[in-house]
């Protein structure tokens, strides 16, 4: 189940509410209008669009849009239900068979589960559920990189972008150079570009890349534990012996969840 991601957006809240008081303490609240540019605000969002349009294709594109909306998304902390949902799937095919799993199969949710052990119930061998499993990671870790490098070029991109947009005004700056009280502002504005791009690389797009990163890295590894999980289960390993090795993986408060799970288990 996906909840909402508060640390997200209340990081990048907080980061500009520490750039503007910043400003507003050197400068007052009547210097913090010097800080907003529109054609720099332009130069550094058309620029960057202009290149994602260039370097990725139509599909690439909305990928990368799906993975923006993940990094406001998590999901809740599940390894102590899932690691007592096999121990509960072993103790039953140790009793039943195998077979009798197919009622449970339908009620699961987690359709990597479902079909790791619609696989185990069907007969595959070990090795090859193992293999046919370890694809869809392989190729969940690809659509979650295709996704992710569009985050990380806009990373790139918006400070180049920002330093375009100063070169630009820097030319313009040049050109009023029989003015001199016009140096000073057009310089401020000139620089307004590279300080947006730079602003939105370091506490937007990389920031978000990175955690998109992170949630991959946790999917996998739940994964790897539910492949475990499928393999003991169709090779009839012991209940017991299955819940040691599975709970190796499991923190201290999800091992005291799990362990509130199996009294339960046991009182019903």
């Amino acid at each position: 189940m996906k909840k909402t991601d508060i640390l997200t957006p209340i990081g990048i809240t907080l980061g500009f509410i520490i750039i503007m008081l910043a400003i507003m303490s050197n400068s007052g609240s009547s210097g913090f209008s010097s800080f907003l540019d529109l054609s720099s605000i332009l130069i550094v969002i058309g620029g960057l669009f202009a290149s994602l349009l260039i370097n990725f294709k139509t599909e690439q594109l909305k990928l990368g849009g799906r993975a923006l909306k993940e990094a406001f998304n998590k999901k809740e902390s599940r390894l102590s239900e899932l690691i007592h949902l096999f121990i509960h799937l072993s103790e039953r095919a140790r009793r039943e068979g195998i077979l009798a799993l197919e009622s449970e199969i339908d009620e699961v949710d987690d359709p990597f589960i479902k079909k790791g052990m619609m696989l185990a119930v069907d007969g595959i061998e070990p090795e090859v559920i193992q293999e046919i499993m370890n694809a869809e990671i392989t190729a969940m870790e690809e659509r979650h990189y295709k996704g992710r490098i569009l985050i990380e070029k806009c990373g790139d991109y918006a400070p180049a972008w920002g330093m375009i947009g100063t070169l630009v005004g820097l030319v313009l700056m040049l050109n009023k150079l029989q003015n001199p009280q016009e140096l000073g502002p057009s310089m401020a504005v000139a620089l307004l570009t590279t300080l947006y791009g730079t602003v939105m690389a370091n506490l937007v797009f990389l920031p978000m890349a990175n955690k998109l990163e992170t949630k991959t890295e946790e999917e996998v590894f739940l994964r790897q534990i539910i492949i475990e999980g499928v393999i003991g289960v169709q090779s009839g390993q012991n209940p017991h012996i299955l819940q040691e090795k599975l709970s190796a993986f499991l923190s201290d408060d999800d091992r005291q969840r799990f362990n509130e799970l199996r009294t339960e288990a046991a009182e019903q």
